[in-house]
């Protein structure tokens, strides 16, 4: 887990806000898109926690297990309250890529009001070449605000279905295209956080 300093230096300043990155499900906290957000959202004055799911934090390796779901999402709970208690931001925003995001936005989902946004990365719609068995039965109880990110080649997941699936979140959503990515988004992950941190802006106005 690694924090980020409060001051910030950009045009703009997200001071006084929170944000809590964690991976997809064959990653960890280090993963290079999340370090990469986490310095761009650092440079607007966010603080930063990169954060190990709890079944990365009991196995360094492998796939989290079926049974390991409900879990990740009470650590997630539990580091979100410990955020609120120590250090008293004006809101928390809870972000994820791939099975990360899918468990935030669960979580999001099940506790309304626990994250005030959600960053959501490469959120798995469905298994590869499985489009019928979706992944968003939780979707039209999401009240917190989304920003999607998604590749225009990822296999979890085509632009098409996934701008049919947020029309069931009732609240606001956005929905970041990165052209020629697949379900790792890329390799200029920098290029790409300063795009997320932009829109992240624009939604906040």
């Amino acid at each position: 887990m690694e924090e980020g300093p409060s001051e910030g230096d950009g045009p703009f300043c997200f001071c006084m806000n929170f944000l809590l990155l964690t991976h997809g499900a064959g990653s960890n906290r280090n993963a290079p898109l999340l370090v990469a957000l986490a310095n761009a959202f650092i440079e607007h004055g966010v603080d930063v926690l990169r954060y190990d799911l709890a079944f990365r934090q009991e196995r360094p390796k492998g796939p989290p297990r079926p049974g390991d779901a409900a879990r990740d999402r009470e650590g997630l709970r539990e580091e979100i309250l410990k955020i609120r208690e120590k250090h008293h931001p004006n809101e928390v925003w809870l972000g994820g890529q791939s099975y990360g995001g899918r468990q935030s936005s669960m979580l999001a989902a099940e506790a309304p009001g626990l994250a005030d946004r959600l960053l959501l990365l490469s959120y798995p719609l469905h298994a590869p070449g499985k489009p019928a068995q979706l992944r968003t039965a939780h979707f039209p109880k999401l009240n917190t605000p989304v920003l999607f990110v998604h590749g225009t080649r990822d296999p979890f997941g085509s632009l098409d279905e996934m701008r049919t699936a947020i029309q069931m979140i009732p609240a606001p959503v956005k929905l970041i295209e990165v052209e020629g990515a697949g379900h790792d988004l890329g390799r200029d992950h920098a290029a790409l956080a300063r795009r997320i941190v932009d829109q992240w802006e624009l939604m906040r106005r």
